[in-house]
């Protein structure tokens, strides 16, 4: 797999390979490294099979999601643990696995900004999620509390419907002190979700969060938000373009999400309208594939070698082969979009819808910290010309995040336990070659 950034074995880009001459120059100049930060509500999603009496039980609506008191949580939580009903326990939370998967694609240090239970016991959920968290990703920042971290639970009965259960515990009380300005203003790249800026009174998180947008805009660091769930955006759409036009580079999202964001039910169309608010817009659609969205420089755009593709915008991918930019960048900036289908038709038994979207993002994260990371130590590369968010271009990057969460979608956990390999196993290696 031909792609950009820190490999275990080699670099796509080979900044420390010198000739005899540059030997003693480069001895004194070691590669900069690069990393990533972000924010979570720091949560374990608990599995487990239960009967409906289970459910009635604790005043649960079968196939809803529900919020749940710390003590009913313990009750539930204890009751499944007894009766050896839990299926898995594992690390979740948006941010959190986008990070882990990040780290393990990139074999590069990110930064969690969350809270952790301070005593923690061996077996427990809070010992659960550092257990399943990459070692790459560096935890050090975590804020200590006297209290549980936040669960849900996912309980599924014998007709297969899902019910969540989901209790906040003191995920929500992360505070601005706990934000480290440096790391932040060091990064590539400030990853958040929207569940962050919707907390309860008398909570501290959105306020840390804002204290980390403010002090990444302060370095030109792109902050990228990811939209959650499409009930969150409905509730007030013109907040949150608002919000987005204001605060946010990147956005990362599904159809529905982009629906209740933009009004626009078509993914392109909802693309093109959200690209009056940020700069880039990386949007999974199911079955369909993979979209992107964003602006390049009109003197350095590039025409694609592929097949024209219809839609609402005629021909739209006829520049994907240009590398995304921020539109305050370009003197001419134009708007540039690309979509692929599913890797090999998509996994031929989906074990797990949830985390997808979050590996196709961690994708798009390795590129631009790869970016970054060859601006750093190749500055007068011509590659940087002209001032891009990612290494590679929109078709490229497209490719890359669509077989990344095709590698979620084939196995039962969010988080990938390694990265993709460096030869494809089947005979469809002329994918990144296309």
């Amino acid at each position: 797999m031909k792609f950009p950034g820190r490999r275990k074995s080699k670099h796509y880009f080979p900044v420390v390979k010198t000739t005899p001459l540059e030997h003693d120059l480069h001895l004194k100049n070691i590669p900069i490294s690069t990393h990533i930060v972000g924010i979570d509500q720091v949560l374990v999603d608990i599995e487990a099979q239960v009967d409906i009496d289970f459910i009635e039980k604790y005043a649960l609506k079968l196939g809803n999601s529900l919020l749940i008191d710390e003590s009913t949580a313990e009750k539930l939580y204890e009751e499944l643990c007894e009766k050896n009903l839990i299926h898995s326990e594992f690390a979740g939370g948006t941010i959190g696995n986008t990070l882990h998967n990040y780290s393990i694609l990139a074999d590069d240090r990110s930064v969690l900004f969350g809270v952790m239970t301070e005593n923690i016991k061996v077996g427990s959920y809070a010992y659960r999620y550092l257990c399943n968290t990459s070692s790459r990703v560096d935890l050090d920042y975590l804020q200590p509390v006297q209290g549980p971290i936040g669960r849900c639970f996912t309980l599924i009965t014998e007709c297969g419907e899902r019910t969540f259960a989901i209790s906040k515990g003191y995920m929500d009380k992360l505070v601005p002190a706990s934000i480290d300005k440096d790391m932040i203003q060091s990064a590539s790249a400030l990853v958040l979700t929207a569940y962050l800026m919707r907390c309860d009174k008398g909570e501290e998180m959105t306020a840390a969060t804002m204290k980390a947008i403010a002090c990444a805009k302060e370095a030109n660091v792109p902050v990228v938000l990811t939209l959650g769930t499409r009930f969150l955006i409905e509730n007030d759409p013109q907040w949150w373009r608002d919000f987005i036009r204001e605060h946010v580079t990147v956005v990362a999202m599904n159809e529905e999400e982009g629906e209740a964001l933009t009004g626009c039910s078509d993914p392109l169309m909802a693309i093109d309208a959200a690209l009056d608010f940020c700069d880039l817009i990386l949007c999974t659609s199911g079955q369909t594939g993979l979209y992107m969205g964003g602006y390049t420089e009109d003197e350095a755009k590039r025409q694609t070698a592929h097949l024209l593709l219809p839609g609402q915008i005629p021909e739209f991918n006829r520049y994907e082969f240009s590398r995304p930019m921020a539109k305050s960048v370009c003197k001419q900036p134009i708007k540039v979009y690309s979509h692929i289908a599913p890797y090999m038709g998509g996994p031929d038994k989906i074990r797990n819808t949830n985390g997808a979207g979050d590996g196709a993002l961690a994708a798009l994260l390795h590129d631009m910290a790869a970016n970054r990371y060859h601006k750093l130590n190749v500055q007068h590369s011509s590659k940087h010309l002209y001032e891009g968010l990612c290494y590679s271009s929109f078709s490229q990057v497209c490719k890359y995040a669509n077989r990344v969460a095709y590698s979620v979608l084939e196995q039962h956990s969010p988080r990938l336990s390694r990265g993709l390999p460096e030869k494809e196993d089947s005979l469809e290696e002329a994918y990144w070659d296309r």
